[in-house]
């Protein structure tokens, strides 16, 4: 799949903000019809989303669009309308607060049945928000249920509340947890959501940073996301695309360190040798397969 490392999420209801994000550097576009949508401005902003779609020039990116969750009366006519109207430009729905792969089942068949009735050629996909602790509890269910399934998404204000944690900041998402926790208060959940994610070959996405304005915290919260295995991380404004990009992208040197993995590897195997050695230090597969995976998304990012 092409790289997910910064998703900015984008008002579904604010047409102004869509044009700029179609020009932005984000490699994922996300309008959302749900948590940032009044409930009165639900429908317009479904009309909004579609008219958008069809009209903005998405072909650089990749574009999703969030729906309302399942348990809503909203979400049926979202997924229908938007998959019926536009589900030839976007890349994937993304499902908010699924707990159970029921969830997955119904909206894969839906979109079966509008598909079939499109003629399309290319299925949509689909992200499953992982926000409660139901959700976590069947996240290899949930991910099992449908090929359609693209990405895990971690939902860190939910899941606070569905487990009862302590509300530390204003947004509820991520920052000054360092002053409530010795350590990372997330680093179990989104390890555990990784695993699920990892072991059945589908992306993992990491919560956004709540406050927009504090840089500092929001590279925090990213290096964590990326050692833990995360593939990208949501942003809420413009302004921490690049701060995420950065972090989730391969630096110079890691490249150039895959690089000499990957060329003593391919020598000791041409003169028919098992072990690898680079920079005086011994080399398994394992870590020639991670030199691999970095070296082929530097490759996709034109790095290399």
């Amino acid at each position: 799949m092409k790289p997910r490392r910064s998703n900015l999420s984008v008002p579904g209801h604010m047409k102004k903000m869509h044009g700029k994000a179609s020009e932005s550097l984000a490699d994922v576009i996300m309008l959302d019809l749900e948590d940032s949508v009044p409930v009165e401005e639900k429908a317009n902003a479904r009309t909004q989303v579609i008219d958008s779609l069809l009209n903005f020039d998405w072909s650089r990116k990749t574009v999703t669009v969030r729906i309302n969750a399942l348990d809503t009366p909203f979400a049926y006519r979202d997924l229908l309308e938007v998959a019926e109207q536009a589900g030839h430009i976007i890349d994937a729905i993304v499902i908010p607060k699924v707990n159970h792969p029921g969830d997955i089942y119904f909206a894969d068949r839906l979109l079966d049945g509008i598909e079939q009735s499109r003629n399309a050629s290319t299925p949509i996909g689909i992200e499953a928000s992982i926000e409660t602790a139901e959700g976590l509890l069947r996240a290899t269910d949930i991910v099992a249920a449908s090929s359609r399934v693209r990405t895990l998404v971690f939902g860190i204000a939910d899941y606070s509340a569905s487990i009862g944690a302590r509300l530390v900041s204003i947004s509820g998402h991520g920052e000054k947890e360092e002053e409530l926790y010795p350590g990372h208060r997330w680093h179990f959940a989104i390890s555990n959501m990784v695993m699920h994610a990892k072991a059945h070959g589908v992306m993992a996405i990491d919560a956004p940073y709540g406050n927009f304005k504090d840089a500092d915290g929001l590279r925090r919260s990213a290096v964590m996301a990326c050692a833990l295995g995360c593939d990208g991380k949501w942003a809420i404004h413009p302004s921490q695309i690049d701060t995420i990009n950065e972090v989730f992208t391969p630096s110079a040197d890691e490249i150039a360190l895959a690089a000499k993995v990957i060329e003593a590897n391919a020598k000791a195997k041409a003169e028919g040798k098992g072990a690898i050695a680079v920079e005086g230090r011994m080399v398994d597969q394992a870590t020639v397969r991670l030199a691999t995976k970095l070296w082929e998304q530097a490759r996709y990012l034109n790095l290399v």
